[in-house]
């Protein structure tokens, strides 16, 4: 048995990408600045991931180039993940996506598309802004507790990381003309419309991956409930949007009536407080267990403004009732209401793709905070999307060859947690960091990467970063 095995898997995992690179060199110094990644602490800043290599006293440009003139796809990098996403085997005939917008702070000038923009993280009471570029995110959910004991918590493993550009609105002076065209193309809702584009192409990933077969559910949040996104008829596609308590639904008229739409109409709000309307239960995995949650269900609706003629069905999920201590006063969590173009699937596989959802925002977190993404300072216009999506690549392998190397629990072959910690799950990204960087100091020569290239790895360098 290895005494490496994640240091091994990753190492294989990102093998795949010398596919990805025309030049042997080029997918070398890929290889080394990723390697590079894990190992540096603090900011990964470009120039700190070339001194981590020991190549200070050389040239960088090389470095810079692989993201401003290389030529290679973006959308190559992840192909590992859908690989194994689809051989995976969960009992099931269908497989779900989470999908969301992040943000990333910038404040260079001269950074293109850096706009300015809601921060998604201000408090209700006010609402702050920030200067930054908006990406497009999805993450295959891997639902681990069909597996095995059924009590491993699940994991989402990001499979595109794609740029996005706020539209820019009209300058105080602009002329009329320019205002109505800014008008026209924001009621076109780019962004849901570039969204629609990448699921799209996953969609054609996954048939050309032998999973065409199963059926891809996308669970999204609120801001992609729109025409754009449930208007069209999606092949072997559905979506799965959080909607507003408010949203104006109607049902079908009866058969004797000459209109399409029922003349009444009523709210997701008014269906959770109607008392004729009986509440179901479903058994959802959340939290770290399996939980009893309450739903209503309306299998055929309309919803005139955002999806036309095309039915919908309309899941609505109770509060949850909580406690932050075991004597303290019971709180509710607020409501979800749930619109989705399928409806034929059990409302239980819908509501669990709904939490499972919530993954996607540890993603953002770990990205952010832990793995540095981001924080590279690149202004070329090629550079600015590939650099991040880059780094989420490397990010997707490290989760991806963790799960791969030690199973979805966290064993005793991590490193021990704090007393306040030792009741983790699962490991978390800082782990999986931390057990690599290890493995690396454990077993250099499986580096051969860096001292092919004449910049071996210090001793010292290993032991710091351990």
């Amino acid at each position: 048995m290895s005494v490496t095995p994640l240091l091994d898997e990753l190492l294989f995992l990102l093998g795949n990408w010398q596919r990805v690179f025309r030049q042997e060199r080029s997918f070398e110094r890929a290889l080394r600045l990723a390697l590079a990644h894990v190992l540096t602490p603090g900011q990964r800043l470009l120039s700190r991931l070339i001194s981590t290599s020991g190549r200070h006293d050389r040239d960088w440009t090389a470095d810079y180039k692989l993201f401003n003139r290389s030529p290679w796809q973006v959308e190559s990098l992840f192909l590992p993940v859908i690989q194994s996403w689809t051989e995976q085997d969960f009992a099931q005939n269908y497989l779900v996506a989470a999908g969301d917008f992040t943000h990333l702070k910038k404040s260079g000038k001269h950074i293109p598309n850096v706009c300015c923009m809601r921060d998604p993280m201000s408090p209700p009471y006010h609402v702050n802004l920030i200067q930054g570029l908006r990406f497009f995110q999805l993450a295959a959910i891997f639902p681990l507790y069909r597996q095995g004991d059924k009590s491993s918590p699940p994991r989402s493993i990001p499979v595109c990381f794609t740029e996005v550009p706020v539209l820019k609105k009209p300058r105080p002076k602009a002329t009329q003309q320019e205002r109505s065209a800014y008008q026209l193309a924001y009621k076109a809702r780019p962004a849901s419309a570039k969204a629609l584009e990448q699921l799209k192409a996953l969609r054609a990933e996954l048939d050309r991956l032998g999973a065409a077969q199963k059926t891809l559910i996308s669970a999204l949040d609120g801001s992609f409930c729109n025409r754009v996104m449930l208007t069209p008829v999606l092949d072997r596609m559905e979506l799965l949007c959080r909607c507003r308590k408010d949203a104006c639904l109607r049902l079908p008229a009866p058969e004797a009536q000459c209109r399409f739409y029922a003349a009444q109409s009523f709210t997701p709000e008014e269906i959770r407080q109607d008392p004729r309307q009986l509440w179901k239960q479903a058994d959802i995995y959340h939290g770290g267990a399996w939980r009893k949650v309450r739903f209503k269900e309306l299998n055929r609706i309309y919803w005139p403004k955002g999806a036309k003629r095309r039915a919908l069905r309309l899941l609505v999920i109770a509060p949850t009732a909580y406690r932050n201590h075991k004597k303290g006063r019971t709180f509710y969590r607020q409501p979800a209401y749930l619109l989705c173009t399928d409806r034929n699937l059990p409302a239980q596989d819908l509501i669990q793709a709904y939490f499972d959802r919530w993954q996607i925002e540890l993603n953002h977190r770990e990205e952010k905070t832990t793995f540095g993404v981001g924080q590279a300072q690149v202004h070329n216009p090629l550079s600015v999307p590939r650099q991040p999506a880059f780094s989420v690549a490397l990010y997707a392998m490290l989760l991806l060859a963790a799960l791969q190397a030690y199973g979805p629990h966290r064993t005793s072959a991590y490193l021990s947690l704090p007393k306040w910690r030792r009741n983790a799950k699962r490991p978390s990204c800082l782990d999986i960091i931390s057990q690599l960087r290890l493995e690396m100091a454990r077993s250099p020569d499986k580096l051969p990467h860096f001292a092919h290239l004449g910049c071996p790895i210090s001793q010292a360098t290993l032991r710091a970063a351990a």
